[in-house]
């Protein structure tokens, strides 16, 4: 079994304290780091503790086979692609039970046609934990409301969808909503 802890952390861009903070109940960035370095015992309940604060399924986590990685070969910003300062792996992302899908077919905001969205179903006492990003709610009727999730209000949640001059989207005690996560566009 591959301990992969630190890849889903680092590919979530926290530190070991956040992970540490985020544990319920809080524990020591010192403990955290032993148990992605196997310097301490990985047992489920810690599994089950740092999925938890990774906000990702446990399975993630570990891999019984060699772990789905890319190697960055380099880094781009503003002025350009720059060499590495250290080695550095791309984590692919894996689907898990609460995973779902998203095709676009047609460019809106930020999504252009081609885009495939992989979101995570939430259930609704964990709704707040989604203000800001990008969701997917389902409404009555089979139909759904895609876009930013600005407020909750009680069970009324209130979604901005992309593009232009677009008008909030109130929708009432949704069973379950999607947070995006995984933006997959092909060039």
């Amino acid at each position: 079994m591959i301990n992969r802890i630190r890849d889903v952390r680092r590919a979530r861009r926290m530190t070991l304290d956040d992970v540490a903070r985020r544990c319920d109940p809080p524990t020591t960035a010192q403990t955290i780091g032993r148990l992605e370095t196997g310097m301490r015992t990985l047992s489920l309940a810690w599994l089950n503790r740092i999925a938890a604060a990774l906000e990702v399924e446990s399975s993630a986590l570990v891999s019984t086979a060699a772990a789905s990685e890319l190697p960055v070969i380099a880094l781009l910003d503003s002025t350009g692609a720059q060499p590495l300062s250290r080695t550095e792996n791309a984590v692919l992302p894996s689907p898990t039970e609460q995973m779902v899908a998203m095709r676009v077919t047609g460019s809106l905001g930020e999504y252009r046609s081609g885009d495939m969205l992989w979101l995570r179903r939430i259930a609704p006492d964990a709704i707040t934990s989604a203000l800001n990003r990008d969701v997917l709610v389902p409404r009555p009727a089979g139909r759904f409301v895609f876009g930013r999730l600005i407020a909750r209000d009680g069970e009324r949640i209130q979604i901005l969808p992309p593009g232009v001059g677009t008008r909030q989207q109130v929708v009432n005690n949704p069973p379950w909503l999607a947070v995006a996560e995984t933006l997959i566009r092909a060039l």
